[in-house]
């Protein structure tokens, strides 16, 4: 079965959140259950630099006026093999992938992810010329979201496409303008095509054209069927409630695991973890200047800053959680006023609250593995991986119910708990959580043991590779 997997970002090559360590997994989780799976990406200058035997591949000519573009052919770290979309007018900038040095929008972002949805749309149809035609095509959210729409408008034989949801609330919606700009016809400006509230929709379109549609838990795809969850295209969802499914993302253990980590200080397992971890906060309180208090409850945050997220949530509790006797450390970015706030917060708690706003991979792991407990209070979560990674390095996640955080946190109140779960999305709702939090962390052995069954679960990505094995045969069923 071969697969194009398109998408805009792939760990490590180019990754900005959830989307990037999903598509830098996946892929070869498939290729090791048997799948002929290839990867396309833009030809970002980190990607050109990072990506493995590099050589020309099918010049494409200038296919929608943007620039001249050709694939090249190369390979990810891992070995899978790879197409980078190389429009040097198009990705050769700094910056982002999305976003410029001010963290605005690339103004020609809907040109960008046009070219690449039409080079994966292309590929499908054509093949490589070397005999690699694709049966499936795998779009990931809105950047891609334009090859279905491109394939079902070509007409004659082509492959299955589905879509992969990561997040409902980016859509890619840009100004009716753009519609012949991008080669559609106004006769997809309407309700059954690609228009949604006057503007050009690249996710609606990918959701209206797909032959399959799957998001990332079982839970939010069910969610994301309510007009409360589903930003606007739930009635499109159920709609094509048939075609929609939800597949549990994974966690990448060749990365994140603590027994052979090469950031901690300590490595540790489920048999060491207390001793490991011990180490592991020591050395966080050191380098985040916090208190050296081993005995206190230290909470961590490793997340983007954002309403989503529920970190004002996290705001509205801090005062009272160093009141307890707890230690809180935080890495992200996003919405500069709740920054503000958490750089206040640190410099108001010195050495109970430690903030790093931006991204740090070493750090990322460091918390992960000195943590007790990991705070996710998302409003909403379409799976969610910093829980999984959470659990495997002994780290209680307290999260809210929602999509892949409920699928994936048994509630410590549960017989095989593995971390503390809250239903209201609001301050008292976190606090009577983090009581619950308190209450066990006091009682060592009983901490112990949800903390061992935590790391004894396994999210790994062989379950999900094989879910998506039996979507694809069904993407090309429902094609045919």
């Amino acid at each position: 079965m071969k697969i194009l997997f398109v998408t805009s970002e792939a760990h490590p090559l180019v990754k900005t959140g959830g989307l990037g360590d999903v598509a830098g997994a996946l892929p070869d989780a498939l290729a090791a259950e048997g799948l002929d799976v290839r990867m396309m990406i833009p030809g970002y200058p980190a990607a050109l630099e990072r990506a493995e035997r590099l050589t020309d591949g099918p010049d494409l000519g200038d296919p929608l006026g943007f620039g001249r573009t050709r694939l090249i052919s190369a390979r990810m770290p891992g070995g899978v093999p790879l197409w980078l979309v190389d429009c040097p007018i198009l990705f050769d900038r700094p910056g982002g992938p999305y976003n410029d040095a001010s963290r605005a929008d690339w103004p020609d972002n809907h040109r960008r992810f046009a070219t690449l949805s039409w080079a994966a749309a292309y590929l499908g149809k054509v093949g490589d010329g070397k005999a690699w035609l694709p049966a499936v095509v795998h779009a990931n959210d809105w950047q891609t979201g334009l090859a279905p729409v491109y394939l079902k408008q070509w007409r004659g034989p082509g492959p299955g496409s589905l879509i992969t949801i990561h997040n409902i609330l980016f859509q890619g919606r840009f100004p009716r303008a753009i519609l012949e700009e991008v080669g559609l016809g106004p006769d997809l400006f309407d309700i059954d095509g690609v228009e949604f509230h006057g503007a050009v929709s690249f996710l609606k379109g990918g959701l209206r054209f797909a032959d399959r549609i799957n998001t990332v838990s079982p839970t939010y795809a069910r969610e994301i069927q309510t007009p409360e969850m589903g930003a606007g295209l739930d009635g499109l969802l159920r709609h094509r409630k048939a075609a929609l499914s939800g597949i549990l993302n994974g966690a990448d253990y060749a990365i994140w695991d603590p027994a052979r980590n090469p950031n901690l200080i300590r490595n540790y397992d489920a048999e060491t973890v207390a001793e490991g971890k011990a180490a592991c906060k020591r050395d966080l309180q050191m380098r985040m200047d916090l208190a050296p208090r081993p005995e206190a409850p230290l909470f961590g945050v490793v997340s983007r800053i954002s309403d989503q997220k529920g970190l004002d949530l996290v705001l509205a509790v801090a005062d009272r959680l160093v009141e307890a006797g707890g230690q809180l450390v935080v890495l992200g970015s996003g919405e500069a006023a709740e920054e503000a706030e958490f750089r206040r917060l640190a410099e108001a708690r010195q050495g109970s609250v430690a903030v790093q706003i931006g991204y740090d991979e070493p750090l990322a792991h460091r918390i992960q593995a000195a943590a007790d407990a990991l705070l996710v209070p998302s409003r909403f979560e379409p799976c969610g991986l910093t829980q999984l990674y959470a659990m495997r390095f002994g780290t209680l996640p307290v999260a809210r119910r929602t999509g892949g955080l409920a699928d994936t946190v048994i509630d410590a109140r549960e017989p095989n708990g593995t971390g503390f779960l809250f239903d209201t999305a609001s301050a008292v709702g976190l606090w009577t959580a983090l009581e619950r939090v308190f209450a066990l962390h006091a009682d060592a052995t009983a901490w112990q043991a949800v903390r061992q069954r935590a790391m004894r679960q396994d999210f790994g990505w062989t379950r999900a590779a094989r879910a998506y094995r039996d979507l694809y045969r069904k993407t090309i069923e429902t094609a045919n």
